[in-house]
């Protein structure tokens, strides 16, 4: 970008883009608005300019990653019409992108959930949007008889994500690693046999 004159959404993109690749070399700790300055040819002023905090730039970082998210998940989903193939896919689709981009999942879980004003912002109404995708998919067993209604989509929801979360830490902290096919056909295996109105289909473990 160095010395070409861009209009402020473009300056904005790419600071962004920018942004997220130095995020996932150095890790938020480390991020240096200096540093992006310099790696995109413009002064420290000019991020500066655009976004007044570190924050406010990482958090918009956050949050055009997960409008990527979810654009891209919503495809996937009408591909497949079983019930068991749909919530597989959901399930692999929410672990690739814990580790597709570990760093600024960790900088979500740690810096910005914690927040108490974090209900109130785009971030949380962007990820109630993707696991919003997984309660329909429940809801929409349950009307038709193949799942149980005795337990809360709600909390099926939680112990998906929070299962997800549990199996992934070690691998955000940078201390070991998890397997996505592991831990994508056992949450799936035990939520859809556990939440089966009729006998599980013997198809399922796959």
């Amino acid at each position: 970008m160095t010395g070409v004159r861009l209009k402020p959404d473009q300056r904005v993109a790419g600071l962004v883009a920018a942004s997220r690749t130095l995020l996932a070399e150095v890790g938020y700790e480390r991020f240096l608005p200096a540093e992006l300055a310099r790696r995109c040819g413009v002064s420290e002023a000019t991020v500066y300019r655009y976004f007044p905090t570190k924050r406010e730039l990482l958090v918009r970082v956050a949050e055009d990653w997960f409008e990527e998210v979810f654009v891209a998940l919503e495809p996937g989903v009408t591909e497949h019409e079983d019930t068991y193939e749909r919530l597989h896919y959901l399930v692999r689709y929410a672990v690739e992108v814990v580790r597709s981009e570990p760093t600024l999942t960790r900088y979500i879980f740690n810096e910005l959930r914690p927040d108490p004003e974090f209900r109130s912002t785009a971030i949380y109404r962007l990820n109630r949007r993707f696991t919003g995708v997984v309660v329909a998919l429940m809801r929409d067993a349950v009307a038709r008889g193949e799942f149980r209604n005795d337990v809360r989509v709600e909390l099926l929801r939680d112990m998906i994500f929070g299962a997800i979360e549990h199996q992934a830490w070690a691998y955000l902290r940078s201390e070991g690693d998890f397997s996505t096919e592991d831990t994508t056909d056992g949450i799936t295996r035990v939520v859809y046999r556990g939440m089966a109105a009729g006998p599980p289909d013997d198809r399922r473990p796959r």
